[in-house]
């Protein structure tokens, strides 16, 4: 499906307006999307994580402090800005409550286990000792 002339203008001008942005969507589904956006939003959701296989595997820059990326809603229009904090590589199964509740998307260590390896089991595969990119960030600019 091609992107919206209305869609490739708005990414076009935050493009311009965040130079060197790399952008990415938070999620594997529009409701997952939609959920993970609204709670960056709000301010509740400061990190996030992802394999870094697919880093390697898509050619994707690996997040930097200081970088600001733009976060795409699910149709590829821009829906906010973040900075990134600080970035470490971390196992699977070294990942600690601390960064498991920062990520807000469940109340727990246990949750979050059982919600990321699910994700992970949809989007390439898990294993306990995978290796994360494990992002903090701050919200910028909400472009939505």
């Amino acid at each position: 499906m091609a992107a919206k002339p209305n869609t490739i203008l708005a990414l076009n001008a935050a493009r311009a307006r965040y130079p060197g942005a790399e952008t990415f969507t938070f999620g594997d589904s529009r409701a997952l999307c939609d959920r993970l956006l609204a709670l960056v939003r709000t301010g509740a959701k400061t990190a996030t994580c992802g394999a870094l296989r697919d880093f390697h595997a898509e050619g994707e820059a690996l997040p930097v402090p200081g970088r600001r990326d733009i976060a795409l809603d699910w149709d590829g229009g821009p829906a906010l800005v973040i900075e990134t904090r600080e970035v470490a590589i971390r196992r699977f199964c070294d990942i600690d409550e601390e960064f498991a509740l920062a990520e807000v998307e469940d109340t727990s260590l246990a949750g979050w286990q059982a919600g990321h390896r699910a994700f992970f089991e949809r989007n390439g595969g898990w294993s306990e000792d995978m290796e994360l990119v494990c992002e903090r960030f701050r919200l910028i600019e909400d472009l939505g």
